[in-house]
């Protein structure tokens, strides 16, 4: 094979297999996406943004209905008993704000990570979920269902050990101060996402190695 093909041919497996951070509107990729001002940096359930189609993209202004909001939030009504039991709560949460807003949105057959929908109607990359992720956590913490953990900035990992740009959305322990990622990219919509120590991720954590 040509030198040149060698090297589309590789080109094309990095962007169909990372999940890189091709530049969304207005070329923030590396910043705070609430300061794009087509995003609700301050949601509520009667309106929030959602991205889509890679990167923000497209940018839709959505609603819950009183019935969604109570089915979205149940996992955090009964009080957690403590840190552990309300990340967890967290994570049955986000899986139903995905399968409730995919309804919305047209993003219910979202795969998980990027390979295995690449290029399909609905799919997200790490920067739609990890902005999405982080507008459900504001949600939550807005009606004051988050008793022991605040919402933090987006994070990102890249690096030679930890391949390619990956973005998640972060929450820290108002306790320990620890942080931890709400990571929805790994998963297909609906499914709980991947929580763990944010320095865990950083060294390249994933869950393959669970």
């Amino acid at each position: 094979m040509p030198t040149r093909f060698r090297c589309w041919a590789m080109l094309t497996r990095l962007l169909i297999l990372g999940c890189l951070l091709a530049a969304p509107p207005h070329g923030k990729a590396t910043e705070d996406m609430f300061d794009l001002r087509e995003i609700i940096a301050s949601p509520t359930p009667q309106q929030y943004s959602v991205c889509l189609d890679h990167s923000c993209a497209t940018i839709v202004t959505d609603a819950l209905s009183d019935n969604e909001w109570r089915e979205v939030t149940a996992p955090l009504r009964p009080p957690p008993g403590g840190a552990a039991d309300e990340r967890a709560a967290i994570g049955r949460s986000m899986a139903l704000f995905e399968t409730v807003v995919g309804r919305h949105t047209g993003t219910s057959g979202d795969r998980g990570r990027n390979a295995a929908g690449f290029g399909q109607p609905g799919q997200l990359d790490c920067i739609d979920e990890s902005t999405n992720t982080t507008t459900y956590l504001k949600l939550l913490d807005g009606d004051g269902l988050l008793r022991y953990h605040r919402v933090a900035e987006r994070a990102t990992r890249f690096g030679l050990f930890v391949g390619m740009p990956h973005s998640t959305a972060v929450i820290e322990d108002l306790d320990s101060g620890s942080r931890y990622v709400v990571d929805s990219w790994f998963y297909d919509n609906g499914q709980p996402p991947h929580i763990v120590r944010l320095k865990d991720w950083y060294a390249g954590q994933d869950p393959v190695d669970d």
